[in-house]
C-alpha cells in the first residue's frame, strides 16, 4: 500500500500541482458546527438522498421546495406520526416524485430521528460524536435502523451533511483496488473493515480527514 504522500504526488501529477488538487480537497465541518444543524435538516438530507437514488438528481433539486411543503419541513415529530392515510394522500401530490416505498421511508426515516434524539440528546449529536475510526460502523447503523440509507446512500447522506466520511465512488474504488486494499468493489463488512483500515492509516500518517483522503484517491487513477 503506497503512502498517503505517494498518492497525493500521483494525483497532483493529474490535476495541476499540488496547490490545485489542495483546492479540490473538501473540508468536512467540525462536530461542534455539526451538532448546531437542527435534527429537521438531517430528516430533510436523508430524504433528499433516498429520492435521488437512482433518479435525476436535477429533478429532486427542482422539486425540493415542494417535499418541503409536502413533509411539513420535515419536522421529525410530525412525520413520524404519519399514517398510511396521510401518506397515501401524498401520491396525488404531482410536486414530488410520487413513489410510494420512498414516500413511506419518510416516516420511518423520522422514527429514526427521534429515537437518536432521545437516546442522544439531537441526533446531531449522535452523527457528530461517531468515532472517525469506525465510519463503516456508523454506515451499518445507517443501513440497520434507518430505512433506504444502506449501499452507498448513507455515505453520500453523511458527506452531504460535511460530516467526515469516505465514499465509494468508481474512482475511489478503483484506486483501492489499485492499492490492492481490495479487489473488488466492497459490499462485504470483511472488505469495508480492509478499506476502514487504510482510511485510518493514511489519516494518522497525513493528518488529513477521511474527506480529503477519499477525494485524493479519486484523483490519483486520471485526470
Amino acid at each position: 500500500m503506497d503512502s498517503y504522500q505517494q498518492i497525493f504526488d500521483r494525483a497532483a501529477d493529474y490535476h495541476g500541482g499540488a496547490a490545485a488538487l489542495k483546492a479540490l480537497l473538501p473540508k468536512p465541518v467540525s462536530a461542534k458546527k455539526l451538532k448546531a444543524i437542527p435534527d429537521d435538516r438531517w430528516l430533510a438530507h436523508m430524504t433528499k438522498c433516498v429520492f435521488r437514488a437512482g433518479f435525476s438528481w436535477k429533478v429532486i433539486e427542482n422539486k425540493w421546495p415542494n417535499f418541503e411543503i409536502a413533509f411539513d419541513g420535515f419536522d421529525p415529530h410530525k412525520n413520524a406520526m404519519k399514517s398510511d392515510d396521510d401518506l397515501s394522500q401524498l401520491l396525488k401530490d404531482k410536486g414530488i416524485v410520487r413513489n410510494w416505498e420512498k414516500i413511506k421511508s419518510v416516516r420511518s426515516n423520522a422514527i429514526f430521528v427521534t429515537e437518536l434524539a432521545k437516546e442522544h440528546g439531537s441526533a446531531a449529536a449522535f452523527f457528530a460524536d461517531w468515532p472517525a475510526d469506525d465510519m463503516v460502523g456508523l454506515w451499518e447503523v445507517l443501513k440497520k435502523r434507518g430505512s433506504r440509507l444502506g449501499g452507498t446512500s448513507g455515505s453520500y447522506f453523511l458527506r452531504g451533511m460535511e460530516r467526515d466520511t469516505f465514499i465509494f465512488s468508481p474512482d475511489v474504488v478503483k484506486a483501492l483496488i489499485g492499492q490492492g486494499i481490495i479487489d473488488k468493489p466492497p459490499t462485504s463488512k470483511t472488505a469495508q473493515r480492509a478499506v476502514q483500515h487504510a482510511f485510518n492509516t493514511w489519516r494518522a500518517e497525513s493528518g488529513r480527514s477521511l474527506s480529503e483522503i477519499s477525494r485524493t484517491l479519486s484523483c490519483s487513477v486520471g485526470p
